[in-house]
């Protein structure tokens, strides 16, 4: 039997997005963790996630009976300023990654900063990512309108 070894397959990816969302920073955490969590969607259907909004907890996608895709662990969290999780997110992959979401809030006016670090064997289908965020920080954006409209 042969063995194929293959050198500088390890790989990095770094994307960092700031926004500026007008509304408190208690309503833009607020939307975040229900975007990232049972209102999660993709551009083609929804896609429902489960986010344990402690430390220690579970970001993943119970599909019943006891199947489903683990995406991370929150590493840190402190209402309502940050959100960290670290896991291999979607890469089903030797690979990890770190996601931040940071918030500052200035006059009513709410920054989000987002980064999302990853490292390991990254495939060519991983590399597309940032396009998933851009739709992840629309939706918040839009949810976030709509909260303030009710």
């Amino acid at each position: 039997m042969a063995a194929t070894v293959k050198e500088g397959v390890v790989q990095a990816f770094e994307i960092i997005k700031e926004e500026e969302i007008a509304a408190p920073i208690e309503i833009v955490f607020e939307t975040i963790l229900e975007q990232m969590g049972p209102l999660n969607s993709t551009p083609e259907k929804p896609m429902p996630m489960v986010l344990e909004a402690w430390p220690g907890g579970r970001w993943y996608r119970d599909l019943g009976n006891n199947t489903g895709h683990f995406w991370g662990t929150v590493q840190a969290i402190k209402a309502p300023s940050l959100l960290e999780i670290w896991g291999p997110l979607f890469m089903s992959n030797p690979a990890v990654s770190n996601l931040q979401y940071r918030l500052t809030e200035e006059n009513g006016v709410t920054r989000m900063r987002f980064v999302h670090r990853a490292m390991g064997w990254i495939g060519e289908n991983e590399r597309g990512v940032h396009e998933g965020w851009t739709h992840m920080i629309e939706r918040i954006r839009t949810a976030v309108a709509e909260r303030k409209g009710r």
